[in-house]
């Protein structure tokens, strides 16, 4: 029953992490430009992110997931200009600055970790869709039991390093295929979408 826990854990962080939004593209921009542990990195801070709504999730929190979704307009709000500035500050970018900027390549990882973490977390979509899945795979009885609601939580967390495993492994292998001048238009696109999906977290605000 427990290790059934933990494929379900792990189904639920493939899902939340798989699907190519701005992290997405944020973990395969880094992972271009500046490596492999850039981008993995990115992607652990995200999985970060998971890992917590999972546990809010796994054991119940009832009171700081609706506290959460009550707050969802300045989540939004804060994401989205967070995103906004993210893509400008990629867009405008080169690759000769960024080299420059990635000397202190431990103060550099930290930040990497931080914001995605903090992406991760001001976005309330991601703990809806937690709550969706949960309930879609019938896992709700969980949060009365805590070893099979940590089970779950370790599963969400295999799931969600997984996937950023495997993509900045992938994405790492075509990196040399990219010239200096395509690596500017890497960081042109890349900025571009990661502004347009904060543009659209701002969008959605209206609907609210």
């Amino acid at each position: 029953m427990n290790f059934d826990y933990f494929i379900r854990g792990l189904l639920i962080g493939l899902s939340i992490a798989a699907p190519i939004g701005p992290m997405g593209v944020l973990v395969i921009r880094r992972t271009l430009a500046e490596g492999r542990l850039a981008g993995l990195i990115t992607g652990l801070g995200i999985a970060a992110g998971d890992t917590i709504y999972g546990a809010l999730g796994g054991f119940g929190l009832t009171l700081i997931t609706g506290f959460l979704i009550n707050e969802q307009f300045w989540l939004r709000l804060a994401g989205g200009f967070f995103l906004i500035y993210l893509g400008i500050k990629t867009l405008v970018s080169r690759p000769a600055e960024k080299a420059a900027e990635s000397r202190d390549k431990g103060r550099g990882l930290a930040g990497y970790f931080i914001t995605s973490l903090l992406l991760t977390l001001t976005n309330p979509l991601t703990i809806i869709s937690f709550a969706a899945i949960m309930a879609g795979l019938g896992i709700g009885s969980a949060s009365g039991n805590y070893l099979s609601a940590t089970i779950l939580v370790l599963g969400v967390a295999a799931g969600s390093t997984g996937w950023w495993l495997i993509l900045t492994t992938g994405v790492s292998l075509l990196k040399n295929k990219f010239t200096p001048g395509g690596m500017v238009w890497v960081n042109r696109l890349s900025g571009l979408v990661i502004t347009l999906f904060g543009l659209l977290a701002l969008w959605s605000l209206v609907r609210l």
